[in-house]
């Protein structure tokens, strides 16, 4: 007869699922011991970064990932990184080792104790089976509940001496299962939002990350040319969901109530979709919409629909609805949007390079269809006002603006990716610190990852606060004595330091000739 751990990977087999991230403590070898031939094994020395890696490789394959983490305490290291997946909706399959099922209720040493409370509020579903005879049905509902739109990560603890068990007789229809999300908009509804886009006088697209991840973004192309329309990506934008050289394109809304609605105003029908409304970060308080202006939302999370303050809304699969819309929609009769300018030449400096030269250069030295990871909050409108974007996937940032995300996510889209798309990760000295270890990984499994490390000694991003909150020089603005070349070297990755733009182009072009990791610092501020 099977083992419980035999039936469960064959369940995680028939979805695909045969790369694990992890870093095993002595509850989780059982489960590894009965992982099967053929299955990938990727080791990070953090589980914040082991969480990043995986939130990269599912949004990269679009499938689940699984992620193995050490009962309570490494569960806890891996919650910052999960609050990313949770907004970027990245079906993460968390398994976590439990100790001997018989000594739980003595919380003896590594019990996770009441270990399905631990990650809420931030997984759709979290649960420890009651008998082991339930451990090959409740993986089969992580998988299929992380799967099931709105898609989300999940978390299930089993006691270590529940895999080595017999399966019993229940387990035969497992693998095999399939569940679909195949709700959608009906005709009525369909015809109700087209109505209404058709007969606005000045439209807007607001587009978010539900977009990308459902590979939509030709169809929010072909909608905004029938309605000859500026389209802007969402605030706090975690993915890009429209080519950026599209003449429609109007940048990345900024992240408060008071700048939403001034970019917003004079159009009468806003169309927001894929997105939240309005995922704010800077507090500066306005009206929610400019007067006579209204918000209609589509949405595949029902939580967001519910805690919209403004606008109607319709919870459905965001791709078909917009690929439906493309075709009802008639076109408007308006002129088309003019083309955009050429890129503006950006400036530049003796001793260091400014962001936006930094960003062009790695615009014209990356392949085509190269990923970009980005984690540098402080330069995101120079990152943007250079970016040339077009293929589905093409951008990942943190979705929760939780720090270490970048290195780790880049890790885990180039092992999705393999040699198909390249990646590079553009990451500041302040946040590289929460995800260094990937580097490591990077290293031992000759991940061919671009490191790109803005250096300016200072957390940008925090420092803009400072002057926006008016507190002034406060503790902790400033990462001074970071040397991210011996950093790099120490974990296994070539590295070379640039402060000017010819050594930026000639090492970023080393970079992506070569066929392992590589980390090219650039000093990016005197």
């Amino acid at each position: 007869m099977a083992t419980i751990g035999e039936v469960g990977w064959q369940v995680l087999r028939a979805h695909g699922i045969d790369t694990v991230f992890g870093n095993p403590g002595s509850n989780e070898l059982p489960f590894l011991a009965t992982m099967p031939e053929g299955t990938r094994y990727v080791l990070g020395l953090h589980e914040g970064a082991v969480v990043g890696m995986a939130d990269g490789y599912a949004q990269a394959t679009g499938g689940p990932a699984l992620v193995n983490l050490h009962a309570a305490s490494g569960s806890g290291n891996a919650m910052g990184a999960l609050t990313n997946a949770v907004y970027s909706h990245s079906p993460l399959v968390l398994t976590a080792g439990q100790q001997v099922r018989a000594t739980v209720g003595q919380e003896v040493m590594l019990t996770n104790v009441d270990a399905a409370a631990l990650p809420r509020p931030l997984v759709k579903w979290s649960a420890e089976p009651a008998d082991p005879q339930d451990v090959p049905r409740s993986l089969s509902q992580a998988v299929h509940t992380a799967l099931l739109e709105p898609r989300g990560p999940v978390y299930l603890s089993v006691p270590y001496d529940d895999w080595a068990l017999p399966a019993g007789p229940h387990t035969a229809h497992l693998p095999g299962r399939r569940t679909v999300s195949a709700a959608g908009l009906d005709p009525a509804q369909l015809s109700g939002i087209a109505d209404l886009l058709a007969a606005a006088e000045n439209p807007v697209l607001v587009l978010g990350p539900q977009v990308d991840a459902d590979r939509a973004n030709a169809d929010a192309v072909a909608l905004a040319e029938k309605l000859a329309c500026p389209v802007w990506v969402a605030p706090s934008a975690s993915r890009c969901p429209f080519p950026t050289r599209h003449p429609s394109f109007r940048g990345v809304l900024p992240a408060s109530v008071r700048d939403v609605t001034q970019r917003l105003a004079g159009h009468d029908v806003v169309l927001v979709a894929g997105a939240p409304v309005f995922r704010y970060h800077q507090y500066l308080p306005d009206d929610l919409l400019p007067a006579g202006t209204r918000l209609l939302h589509l949405t595949a999370d029902p939580a967001e629909a519910a805690r919209a303050p403004m606008g109607d809304a319709w919870v459905a699969p965001v791709g078909p609805a917009l690929a439906a819309l493309a075709e009802r929609v008639p076109a408007s009769g308006r002129p088309p949007q003019p083309p955009r300018a050429p890129f503006a030449e950006p400036a530049t400096a003796t001793g260091h390079v400014p962001p936006e030269q930094l960003f062009a250069l790695v615009r014209d030295a990356a392949p085509a269809g190269a990923v970009h990871v980005v984690e540098s909050t402080s330069t995101a409108d120079a990152y943007w006002a250079q970016a040339d974007l077009s293929d589905p996937g093409s951008h990942l940032f943190p979705a929760s603006g939780g720090l270490g995300f970048g290195l780790p996510a880049a890790v885990g889209a180039q092992l999705a990716h393999g040699d198909r798309r390249r990646v590079v990760a553009l990451v500041g000295d302040g946040s590289a610190n929460y995800g260094i270890t990937a580097l490591w990984t990077a290293a031992q499994y000759r991940v061919p990852v671009v490191f790109v490390i803005l250096k300016n000694g200072t957390y940008g991003a925090l420092r803009g606060f400072a002057d926006l909150l008016g507190t002034g020089e406060t503790p902790g603005l400033d990462v001074p004595g970071l040397d991210f070349v011996k950093i790099a070297e120490g974990y296994g990755v070539p590295a070379v330091s640039a402060r000017d733009a010819d050594s930026v182009a000639a090492a970023l072009k080393e970079a992506f000739d070569a066929d392992g990791p590589r980390l090219v610092e650039v000093v990016t501020a005197p």
